[in-house]
């Protein structure tokens, strides 16, 4: 009787302490520093596609083989890992494409990650390669100017005219790309990569190569904890009860 009490309230007590993070984030390093990425839970198939992969180790040793300074950062290509100087990239990933999930108030703000694709009329995405928004800064008059030449007099949100006047970025791929998280920290990153010399398929002259790492439950949830201005757990009983746990969510 004893035992079951005990074996009750020990159940209990991970239940309670096993607490889920709110999201799933990303540290991904590069040559020219650190980023850290939360994934959107608005879009779960590009979401959990990329933590697959991340967990995987499927990014490690890859370029980022396209770069184009004031638009974006692009990598994910398998083929890149041992490419050949001059060699042509862009082509390679997964047999498989993730279903579009674009979604109107996910906007490409510079530090948005968003899915690479070809022109499928469906919209989907590759399942690998992926583009790290830089864009630029955009006066009211130069949304203005958007809208009516390269949007065919379709309105921007108020939202939309917020951020790429404020925060900058590239406004014309909005409704074409599945945008699916953005860096929390590291976004000079983007800029360092964006400013490499590059050749005339806009590889980067030297190479600048990623790897990524998913953070752990605790990990996650200690970052949210001090996100809202709380201590992270880091105690022996966290450690204690976190055995029971699932490393990651």
């Amino acid at each position: 009787m004893k035992l079951n009490l005990l074996l009750l309230c020990l159940c209990f007590s991970v239940s309670v302490w096993a607490k889920t993070p709110a999201h799933h984030y990303v540290v991904i390093k590069t040559d020219k520093g650190e980023c850290l990425l939360k994934l959107y839970n608005e879009t779960p198939k590009h979401r959990d596609n990329f933590v697959k992969l991340v967990k995987d180790g499927y990014y490690d040793g890859l370029l980022f083989h396209r770069v184009i300074q004031n638009f974006m950062i692009q990598g994910g290509d398998p083929d890149s890992r041992y490419a050949a100087e001059k060699q042509a990239l862009g082509n390679g990933g997964p047999d498989y494409r993730i279903p579009a999930e674009i979604q109107e108030g996910l906007i490409h703000k510079k530090g948005t990650i968003g899915a690479a694709r070809d022109n499928n009329p469906a919209k989907q995405s590759s399942a690998s390669q992926f583009y790290l928004v830089q864009g630029r800064v955009f006066s009211p008059a130069a949304l203005d100017s958007l809208e009516q030449f390269r949007l065919n007099g379709k309105k921007l949100s108020a939202a939309q005219r917020q951020a790429y006047s404020t925060i900058g970025g590239t406004p014309h791929l909005d409704g074409n790309y599945t945008v699916f998280g953005e860096l929390l920290s590291g976004v000079e990153v983007i800029d360092s990569i964006a400013a490499v010399a590059t050749d005339e398929r806009d590889r980067p002259l030297k190479d600048v190569r990623m790897s990524m790492t998913l953070l752990t439950r605790r990990e996650a949830l200690n970052l949210e904890r001090e996100a809202a201005g709380l201590k992270p757990k880091t105690g022996l009983l966290t450690k204690f009860f976190d055995l029971f746990s699932s490393r990651y969510y």
